[in-house]
C-alpha cells in the first residue's frame, strides 16, 4: 500500500506538469495559428483590395460609356441611318459589357445585378425606340427619339447602379 502511495506522489504531480504544459503549448499553438490567419488575410487584403478598386473603376466607366447621351456622342456619325445607328449602339453595348463581364467578380451579388439591370434597361429602351421609328430615318431623328424616351423614364437604372456601387465602395475604402 506505501508503495502504491509512493507512486502516487510521484506520477500525480508529474501527470499534472504534463496537463499545464499540455495546456500551455495549446494556448501557444493557436496563437500562433490565430496570428499567422491574421496575416494571411492581411496579405489577402493588400492584394485583392487594389484589384477590386480596379473594378469599381471599370464598372464605373462601362456604366458611363453605355449612358444614351455618351453612346450617341461617340457612335453616330453623320449621314448614318437609324438602323444604322441602333445596330452600332447595340453591338456597342454588348462589346463594352462583355470586356467587363470578369469585374463580377469583385462587386457583391446586388451590385452585379444592378449593373446588368441598367445594361438591361438600356437596351430595351434602345429596341423600343427603333420600333417607333422609320428605319431609313436620320440618325439624328433616332437619337432625338431615344434621349427623349431616356429623359422620360421614371427610373434612371444607370445612376442607381452608379450610386450603389459608391456606396459599396464605401465599405471596402471608408469613403
Amino acid at each position: 500500500m506505501d508503495s502504491v502511495i509512493e507512486i502516487l506522489k510521484l506520477v500525480l504531480p508529474a501527470t499534472l506538469v504534463l496537463y499545464g504544459m499540455y495546456l500551455a503549448i495549446k494556448v501557444m499553438v493557436s496563437k500562433s495559428l490565430l496570428a499567422k490567419e491574421l496575416d494571411l488575410k492581411q496579405k489577402s487584403l493588400e492584394i485583392t483590395l487594389p484589384v477590386r478598386m480596379q473594378a469599381f473603376e471599370r464598372i464605373t466607366l462601362f456604366l458611363e460609356r453605355i449612358s444614351a447621351d455618351n453612346l450617341l456622342v461617340r457612335i453616330n456619325k453623320p449621314g448614318m441611318t437609324a438602323a444604322i445607328l441602333h445596330n452600332d449602339i447595340l453591338e456597342e453595348v454588348r462589346n463594352e459589357f462583355n470586356h467587363n463581364v470578369a469585374q463580377q467578380v469583385y462587386l457583391s451579388v446586388n451590385l452585379w445585378s444592378m449593373v446588368v439591370t441598367a445594361k438591361e434597361d438600356l437596351v430595351t429602351k434602345v429596341n423600343a425606340t427603333f420600333e417607333e421609328i422609320d428605319p431609313e430615318a436620320s440618325s439624328i431623328a433616332y437619337a432625338k427619339k431615344l434621349l427623349e424616351l431616356t429623359m422620360a423614364s421614371d427610373i434612371d437604372s444607370i445612376g442607381l447602379a452608379l450610386s450603389s456601387l459608391k456606396e459599396e465602395l464605401g465599405k471596402y475604402y471608408q469613403i
